[in-house]
């Protein structure tokens, strides 16, 4: 038997002890004798036993390492085979994961602008430095689009050689059959002779009852093929091997991960995000100009915009009452709402916590809540200068809530009013007043008015939410001679010098609406389901080969062999051996042959 031979296959592995120990002595050898291991024929210059290549002598008369220069592609080549390694790509899943963070630790501008202003006058000194990171913008930011970049460049490199690779190995034959399976896993041999099919002393009913080896060797291929495995027949064997599809799976998780992030990135060009605060009677169109806050997409056109109105009904919270640990917590939300879509057609629904109303290809989703006021102010001469619903914004658990109202219209001067509002209002030693349960038991507005200009004229935008009070005269507050207006649902007090009166009419609740279109949605849950069956067909289907061999006997005068049966699994299977002897018993049976007790 040949020693080239002896390595053919996989088998090749095991082996390699024996032969560095070999390979060890034969260097000693040769260097007792003399050998010239540099220009040895038997030996190529990389060879782990030659002798290391001469070095150059440096000017000083050292030896030194010539180090090749790579030049400017030859960088480029490195930088891309590290950006294209599945190492790379790994870590830079696990960077855009954690760059993602950010975005739900901070308010962001897409999905709650509001947040966004009430974060700059919570945290004054903070706001600017995550402002100029980009961090209220995290999924859009420089930072969170290079390594999405990134890692899309390096899942593609990576995909493409690997997936040639993987259709050339498809196509490549089985490889041969080691000469001696005896040290693979699984090993049994079978012997097919007279006690094993059952025949008697008589040898030529011996010879005729054994079932020839080209039989058992077609036969062995069936079975296998059965098996799922591709076989391929080498003389008196059989070499067969099965799960390419599990590279297969791994290609097709890595390729739908591409699918997801093209997706996405295609998706949010198209589509967009927008904001509405609704009160209880009010009715929203889905129109440009009706968004409180609107964040198109880079490719979006306002002819994308289907019509449809939407008006909000009633909205309802639950707070827990029986627990006195955790009263007056907020046990759900639910709206109802009145659509209406462009061709007339009328539908009441339900808006919950994560149950949107699909409705004009948007996602109606409910993002939070609050009261509103309704009021009515007249001016000093008796006017009425402002008659409207003002939503306040919770500042608590328990919703104490703070709002503005500004009156530009008022005669003789603008006024502007600060507001704050105790849906069960209690007063505190200190004689201010505080809410002790969310729902509206006692409910307390309490105002601070000011006179004066308000700079609604000067062309510079201002917060709905905020009143600067620089330049104006407080008559009613703290810091005023009359303190502050406190009223009652349905009550009415006048103002102090001669400014008129405000009525506080009722209280409504109102829900702060979040309006979503994304293209791209069935996409990304068809690559989602795609790549989850990839990654389970990765894990769960194992890469084998097996071999069944015929080796005659020496000297045996009535046809008889042994079957031998062998596995080789590439990583780990526990259940090589076992499939292993399932084939065996298998083939033998449909042979007609005893397994050896």
């Amino acid at each position: 038997m040949s020693r080239q031979s002896d390595h053919d296959g996989t088998a090749a592995q095991d082996g390699a002890a024996a032969q560095d120990g070999a390979d060890a002595q034969d260097a000693a050898t040769d260097a007792q004798e003399g050998t010239d291991l540099v220009s040895d024929p038997q030996r190529p210059s990389d060879h782990v036993d030659s002798a290391p290549a001469p070095r150059e002598r440096t000017a000083s008369g050292g030896a030194d390492v010539a180090q090749p220069k790579l030049g400017l592609v030859g960088y480029l080549r490195f930088f891309w085979r590290q950006l294209t390694s599945m190492r790379t790509a790994l870590f830079l899943l696990m960077l855009l994961a954690l760059a993602a963070i950010p975005g739900s630790l901070v308010p962001q501008r897409t999905a709650d602008p509001n947040g966004v202003v009430q974060y700059k006058s919570d945290h004054p000194a903070l706001y600017p430095v995550l402002d100029k990171l980009q961090v209220f913008d995290t999924y859009t930011s420089v930072w969170f689009s290079a390594i999405y970049l990134l890692l899309f460049v390096s899942l593609i490199g990576c995909i493409v050689p690997r997936t040639k690779h993987h259709w050339q190995a498809l196509r490549t034959r089985p490889p041969k059959t080691p000469v001696r399976l005896g040290r693979l896993a699984g090993f049994q041999s079978v012997p097919v002779d007279a006690t094993s099919v059952g025949t008697g002393a008589d040898g030529a009913d011996a010879a005729t009852s054994l079932p020839s080896v080209d039989h058992a060797v077609t036969r062995a291929m069936a079975v296998l093929k059965r098996s799922g495995y591709r076989v391929e027949r080498f003389g008196d064997s059989v070499s067969a091997e099965r799960g390419y599809l599990r590279e297969t799976g791994n290609l097709v998780f890595h390729a739908a991960l591409v699918g997801v992030l093209l997706a996405v990135g295609v998706g949010g060009g198209f589509g967009f995000t927008g904001q509405r605060l609704l009160v209880e009677g009010q009715t929203f169109s889905n129109s440009l100009v009706a968004y409180d806050s609107f964040n198109p997409g880079r490719w979006f056109q306002q002819s994308d915009l289907q019509g449809y109105n939407l008006k909000l009904d009633k909205f309802v919270t639950k707070y827990e009452e029986k627990n006195l640990n955790a009263l007056g917590q907020a046990l759900d939300y639910d709206a109802t709402v009145t659509t209406t879509t462009k061709s007339g057609q009328t539908k009441t629904q339900r808006l919950g916590v994560n149950d949107p109303v699909s409705i004009g290809g948007t996602n109606v989703y409910l993002l939070g809540n609050g009261y509103a006021m309704q009021v009515t102010v007249r001016d000093g001469k008796g006017n009425v200068a402002f008659k409207d619903v003002v939503p306040f914004l919770p500042q608590d658990a328990n919703y104490t809530s703070v709002g503005v109202i500004k009156v530009p219209d008022a005669k003789p001067d603008q006024l502007g009013i600060q507001g704050f509002f105790y849906p069960t209002a209690q007063e505190m030693s200190t004689g201010a007043f505080t809410s002790t349960y969310p729902d509206t038991e006692n409910p307390l507005l309490s105002l601070q008015v000011y006179t004066g200009d308000l700079g609604l004229d000067d062309g510079v935008p201002q917060s709905v939410y905020t009143l600067d009070t620089s330049g104006l005269k407080e008559i009613a507050g703290t810091r005023a001679d009359t303190a502050s207006v406190q009223l009652k649902p349905g009550q009415t007090k006048r103002l102090p010098d001669g400014a008129g009166s405000i009525t506080f009419d009722g209280v409504k609740r109102y829900v702060s609406l979040d309006v979503h279109h994304d293209p791209s949605q069935l996409w990304v849950g068809g690559f989602a389901l795609l790549s989850t069956l990839g990654l389970l067909t990765s894990l769960f289907v194992p890469r084998r080969r097996v071999w069944v061999k015929a080796v005659p006997r020496q000297g045996a005068e009535h046809g008889e062999y042994d079957l031998e049966y062998a596995g080789l699994a590439r990583g780990e299977d526990p259940n090589l051996e076992r499939a292993v002897a399932e084939i065996a018993k298998r083939h033998v049976s449909d042979l007609g042959v005893r397994m050896p007790q």
